[in-house]
């Protein structure tokens, strides 16, 4: 059994080494050629047997839902009322869900109450320590810290470089649509919005206010004064109605109460029909 697995192995790696020749043939050198674009060609369904990528030059195309280093949304400059605003609340979930702890964040303060407010002040990640696991952007409950696809981060300086503050790990929410466009219409859908959930409240708040607006814009009915009702008004009423209708006051009620009567006294005559046989 064992033997039989290895010729397996063995004749599986000498088709893909023979196939690398023939496939270097059908292409020849245009295969390599840099003037057009093969990287399709070389990485797609179609290509067989072993595939050198030269790095760093030709570079594998990572999937959607590759995962490395997060970083923080941030709203586009072009933002009509909140450029540059960061997503995140530094309500600390991402922190505390965080296995290697590699998370700080310092929440900021109002300068004139000193009440804290809902945005960080400082924001760091030790990408030394982070183990790419994704926790803290699955559960982050404003979609506010995503995982990048950048992993060319290697350095010489730890110190400086692979402990990433806030303005390195701040980005827009475009970028999050441009290397995630399918992720980021599907929270889009959760959502049900494209914007941060603060941006569509205030964009609901500023619209019922607008409407507010126009209605105290607009000119208010003479407010007629409630007549004053009597006891001999009151008592007027039904026959007023009545009369209106063309029927005598109170006689409809007159007769539904001479009917109830009569049916009780079927009733009381019928049970004691049956007690007395």
């Amino acid at each position: 059994m064992y033997g039989t697995g290895l010729a397996k192995g063995l004749m599986l790696t000498l088709r893909h080494f023979v196939d690398s020749f023939v496939d270097d043939l059908r292409y020849g050198l245009r295969k390599y050629s840099h003037a057009t674009d093969n990287f399709g060609l070389r990485q797609g369904t179609a290509a067989k047997g072993v595939i050198t990528v030269q790095y760093p030059d030709e570079k594998v195309a990572v999937p959607e839902r590759f995962r490395f280093v997060p970083f923080l949304i941030v709203e586009d400059e072009d933002h009509p009322t909140r450029s540059g605003k960061d997503w995140c609340t530094s309500c600390g979930i991402c922190a505390k869900v965080c296995p290697p702890q590699c998370i700080w964040i310092v929440r900021g303060n109002d300068p004139d109450t000193g009440r804290p407010v809902p945005e960080p002040e400082a924001f760091f990640i030790d990408i030394d320590i982070c183990m790419n696991c994704g926790y803290c952007a699955e559960y982050c409950p404003f979609d506010a810290i995503k995982m990048d696809h950048d992993y060319e981060l290697a350095s010489y300086d730890r110190t400086s470089h692979h402990i990433h503050d806030k303005e390195k790990l701040s980005k827009p929410a475009s970028y999050w649509r441009d290397i995630a466009p399918t992720r980021a219409y599907e929270e889009m859908l959760v959502r049900g919005t494209w914007e941060h959930k603060d941006a569509a409240k205030e964009a609901r708040r500023g619209a019922a206010s607008a409407r507010a607006g126009s209605r105290t814009q607009q000119p208010q009915a003479e407010v007629q004064p409630a007549p004053v009702v009597t006891a001999e008004t009151a008592a007027a009423a039904p026959a007023a109605s009545a009369t209106a209708e063309g029927a005598t006051p109170w006689s409809e009620d007159d007769a539904k109460r001479e009917e109830r009567r009569r049916k009780a006294l079927e009733r009381k005559a019928k049970r004691a029909a049956r007690s007395g046989g």
